[in-house]
């Protein structure tokens, strides 16, 4: 578990990108920050989509409903999620084909590398490459970028001296 800046935990084992992400024998990761906040908000995306089978039980009611006319049938699906999947179909649609399914297949639907590669029938760490050239233009899409630019500090607005005085 990590602790992000504001206070959440976060299980990088849970990443697909977690991995490539870090720096092994003191050479730099495969993928930058910018690539791997790409990644996490498809991910994050994919989730609020619905995109991905459940393999438990779902006790929501909402789910559990399936009379007819009850919501929760198989046809029925939230706004939010169907806003979630524009949303993903909007940033992939700017991708070339193959970036674009590579990245929904890891980052989306948290398959293996391997297995992308096996599905496809491409050469053994070839899916890698094309992961990172689909985060890249994806980063570029979100504006983020490898570096942070702007003012070295930010504009001051106020001292502890200017706080009013208290009434007691």
């Amino acid at each position: 578990m990590t602790a992000m800046p504001d206070g959440r935990l976060k299980d990088l084992g849970e990443s697909p990108l977690a991995r490539l992400a870090l720096a092994v024998n003191g050479q730099d990761p495969f993928l930058a920050p910018h690539h791997v906040e790409a990644g996490e908000r498809i991910r994050r995306l994919a989730g609020r989509a619905q995109m991905i089978q459940r393999t438990t039980m779902s006790y929501d009611p909402a789910r559990a409903a399936s009379t007819k006319g009850a919501r929760g049938g198989g046809g029925d699906i939230a706004e939010s999620a169907l806003d979630a999947r524009r949303r993903i179909g909007d940033l992939l649609d700017a991708l070339p084909r193959d970036c674009a399914g590579v990245v929904l297949d890891v980052c989306g639907l948290l398959k293996g590398l391997q297995t992308v590669e096996a599905e496809r029938g491409w050469p053994r760490r070839s899916a890698k490459l094309v992961l990172r050239i689909g985060l890249d233009q994806l980063a570029a899409r979100l504006g983020l970028d490898p570096e942070a630019r702007g003012r070295e500090r930010g504009r001051v607005q106020g001292w502890l001296d200017a706080r009013p005085t208290r009434f007691e």
